[in-house]
């Protein structure tokens, strides 16, 4: 917490504090997507297109009905992601080992690489707003975003965090 970081008070579910932290996420939020904003223009691609190249990344072989749970997208907008990533050789697919009819998909090497240039441009945020919280405060900070998924998906987040892969490691 810096010197302009006020703490906390003791009503912190007053609508006022509730509202404070809702405007920290928007501007925390901004802050760390223009940092890779900029990185996907230049490769022609938007949010959407991140989003995915990052779980495919952390989850090799991750199905196409997993990818669409977990980023609540419509098939549609999922599909002419997909479409896309694998025209510009970033994500490969191939069959379901017990069922064909699934579609797995995988990062390719262009994909990785992307997908730490993408993680690269956030990273250092990151890490230096961790560094100024202090371990205490970002285990804070994960209960509170924590709280804010759905008691149905926390379950599948929490498993997620257990088996996905590291950046820049793969499977």
């Amino acid at each position: 917490m810096t010197a302009a970081t006020p703490a906390a008070s003791a009503q912190f579910l007053r609508e006022p504090e509730i509202r404070r932290g809702t405007e920290l996420l928007f501007f925390a939020y901004s802050r760390v997507t223009r940092s890779v904003d900029e990185r996907l223009g230049a490769n022609s691609i938007g949010r959407a297109h991140h989003r995915a190249l990052y779980f495919i990344g952390r989850h090799p072989d991750i199905s196409v009905s997993e990818l669409l749970a977990i980023l609540s997208v419509t098939k549609q907008s999922l599909g002419r992601v997909l479409t896309e990533l694998e025209e510009r050789d970033l994500v490969q697919t191939r069959v379901g080992d017990r069922d064909r009819r699934q579609r797995l998909l995988r990062l390719s090497d262009k994909g990785y690489a992307l997908d730490n240039e993408l993680f690269n441009a956030s990273r250092d945020i990151m890490a230096t707003a961790y560094a100024q919280a202090g371990q205490q405060a970002v285990s804070g900070f994960w209960a509170v975003l924590e709280g804010l998924i759905p008691d149905a998906e926390r379950a599948r987040v929490h498993s997620w965090r257990e088996n996905s892969v590291p950046p820049g490691e793969r499977r």
